[in-house]
């Protein structure tokens, strides 16, 4: 097998081979954060299939010097994903709150006795604009500031969209542990 160096050098070159064993490589991380970001597998496809063709096109820009292959394309897959949230209409809407209120408190819920698809399936449930929200905060770790220019939205807005699909997974994990027998 090829190291990741060779793949991307021969990838450089036009080489389909190369393509195709990137895909093998990354395919299923690269659909996971798909599906964190879509409610289900046939737009997280097509937000995967518009990722890979910017990956490729992009891979000449990838500097390895600079930084990781995982991480440089991960964050093409997210943008991608938040470019197809920004087209759908009326994914976010502009009510705000002062401060965020924290209720996201894992002591209460036994939250690691979920698999990463039972979470997956949850965080799907949410809606397009809790979801992005969700996920640039809790997951990828942006800033309320960062996610506010990430989505054209004000910072406000951010913090209430994760308010609200933070309450909203809270009371759809307790149905569902409570579904499961894990009770509270």
């Amino acid at each position: 097998m090829q190291d990741l160096s060779e793949i991307i050098k021969n990838i450089k070159k036009g080489d389909q081979k190369a393509h195709t064993l990137m895909y093998d490589l990354f395919k299923t991380d690269w659909f996971r954060i798909c599906l964190r970001y879509n409610q289900n597998r046939a737009d997280a496809s097509d937000a995967l299939q518009n990722a890979l063709i910017n990956i490729f096109k992009k891979i000449d820009q990838f500097d390895s010097d600079r930084g990781n292959f995982a991480a440089w394309s991960s964050k093409i897959v997210v943008n991608e994903n938040l470019m197809l949230i920004r087209k759908r209409s009326n994914a976010f809407r502009t009510d705000e709150i002062k401060e965020e209120i924290n209720i996201w408190d894992h002591s209460e819920t036994p939250i690691e006795k979920l698999s990463a698809e039972e979470l997956t399936s949850l965080i799907q449930t949410l809606p397009d604009g809790y979801r992005a929200v969700f996920n640039l905060y809790v997951i990828d770790g942006y800033s309320h500031s960062d996610i506010a220019d990430s989505l054209n939205i004000s910072i406000g807005t951010s913090k209430s969209q994760l308010f609200k699909a933070r309450k909203l997974i809270k009371e759809k994990l307790e149905v569902h542990l409570s579904m499961e027998g894990y009770g509270r």
